[in-house]
């Protein structure tokens, strides 16, 4: 993944990773569930939520839910479909696959965790 902004869903296609659509102020997923995908986004916008605070604003490539697809807790905030919005639902065979396809990706989800780790402690 050369650009940290930019995954070619091409990838996701080839491994027939499913779409799916969510209507403006639709659930995603809610916090404390159990999680086995994560997502990423190819058109829309989608809010991370806890605790009634926006944590963070989710658009077009960018990816939600990792955590709990990575260490197989329970989900740590909410996600609302703030627009209309289609997702890929990205399960652990599918992110295991891409892994191995596109080594980048690991690092590009490691680099994410650790920027929204950087924010919180910022935050604190």
């Amino acid at each position: 993944m050369p650009d940290d902004n930019v995954f070619d869903f091409a990838k996701l296609d080839q491994l027939s990773a499913p779409t799916h659509s969510f209507d403006a102020g639709e659930r995603i997923f809610l916090e404390n569930q159990t999680g086995a995908a994560m997502f990423m986004v190819r058109t829309g916008r989608v809010d991370v939520i806890t605790y009634g605070t926006v944590l963070e604003n989710i658009r077009t490539g960018g990816v939600f839910g990792e955590m709990s697809l990575i260490d197989d807790g329970p989900r740590s905030a909410a996600a609302i479909a703030a627009e209309p919005t289609d997702v890929v639902v990205i399960d652990k065979p599918t992110f295991l696959a891409i892994i191995r396809s596109d080594p980048e990706f690991a690092l590009y989800i490691m680099r994410l965790l650790t920027t929204r780790i950087r924010r919180m402690n910022q935050q604190i």
